[in-house]
């Protein structure tokens, strides 16, 4: 069976071109994807700003924000069936290495592979993909495609607070950098649990778009002194629960001057490739709780729930600022690259 799939060959060198699909193995499925999200992490290997896209291997299939119908289970598959819609994990840990067995984060399996960003790995941006049963969960029947791929970036907000130990509740001042969809995912989960949210943006258009979702405070880092912003919003005592979402170096280094004396500061931009420099002195007096939350772990199924029960209260679909069909995926990653002060998250639609 033949199907058209993007590849990235290089920086700025996404073709999409018709391949022979593997055979299906008795543990895997075929999906015929309906949606795939373009993330920020995508955009970063695509202009060349990332080293997590491994086109320096092979070229590979980006997309790890996606939702399919089943069109074919293998013959050893017994916990879902043909038709149902599902979505899937990004980081795919083998199960059976050292780091696995010890019960460490997928991210840190010594045979990971990762879903949109390797060549031995499938990604969301083709018409059909191939996985494993037990990197896919099944969505609500009432859900849209659309949101079947909201999953995944909601699940890095959600993680972002509440895995590796986190917790948000209404006693919280929480402070976010950065209202980009996973930012803005962040925000949603912090007023689910009733807490003060104050969000760190520059552009305006994510600023009005986090206040529809229910930020209390937005904030525009550029302007004036942040730090004595958040200390006059905060009576003093600064947020008691930052997210850093953004990736930007700057932010990065302020986290430290708007947390408040033991504050769990929960690092979820992406960063990796350079070094930025911090006041870690801070981190000390402070006796700040500092958790990195790549690599999710057990937490889509949880995460499906959880938007379920929220699903009339929170308008997931409002994250979406731009659709294009996989026919115009150039135009798309167009946008998203040179419009950014008015996309928000931009999705590929099949």
């Amino acid at each position: 069976m033949k199907a058209k799939i993007a590849f990235l060959h290089k920086p700025y060198d996404l073709r999409v071109e018709e391949v022979e699909l593997s055979e299906l193995k008795s543990n895997q499925i075929l999906i015929k994807v309906k949606a795939c999200g373009i993330c920020g992490s995508d955009v970063e290997c695509f202009i060349g700003k990332s080293a997590e896209g491994r086109y320096d291997i092979a070229p590979y299939t980006p997309g790890h924000e996606w939702a399919g119908q089943i069109a074919e289970i293998g013959s050893n598959v017994t916990t879902l069936k043909v038709k149902d819609k599902v979505t899937g994990d990004c980081v795919l840990d083998c199960g059976y290495c050292h780091n696995c067995k010890d019960g460490k984060m997928p991210s840190a399996c010594e045979n990971m592979r990762e879903t949109g960003f390797r060549p031995n790995s499938p990604g969301g941006m083709g018409e059909y993909l191939i996985v494993e049963e037990r990197y896919a969960h099944k969505l609500p029947d009432e859900w849209s495609y659309e949101e079947g791929a909201l999953v995944e970036p909601f699940s890095v907000g959600y993680f972002g607070i509440w895995g590796n130990g986190g917790y948000v509740d209404a006693s919280d001042t929480v402070i976010i950098f950065g209202a980009g969809p996973i930012g803005l995912s962040a925000l949603i989960v912090a007023k689910a649990a009733r807490a003060k949210v104050t969000i760190i943006e520059p552009f305006k258009s994510r600023c009005d778009l986090a206040l529809r979702l229910g930020a209390d405070e937005v904030l525009d880092p550029t302007a004036g002194n942040l730090k004595d912003e958040i200390i006059k919003l905060t009576d003093g005592l600064g947020g008691s629960v930052v997210v850093e979402a953004s990736g930007n170096d700057n932010a990065i280094a302020s986290i430290f001057d708007v947390a408040g004396h033991s504050a769990r500061v929960r690092l979820i931009g992406h960063s990796v490739g350079r070094k930025i420099p911090v006041e870690i002195g801070l981190t000390i007096w402070k006796t700040l709780a500092i958790t990195g939350s790549g690599g999710i772990k057990n937490f889509m199924a949880r995460t499906i729930k959880f938007m379920e029960r929220i699903r009339k209260e929170f308008d997931f679909k409002a994250l979406i600022s731009h659709r294009y069909s996989f026919e115009d995926i150039h135009e798309a990653f167009d946008k998203v690259v040179n419009d950014k002060k008015n996309v928000f998250k931009v999705m590929l639609k099949f």
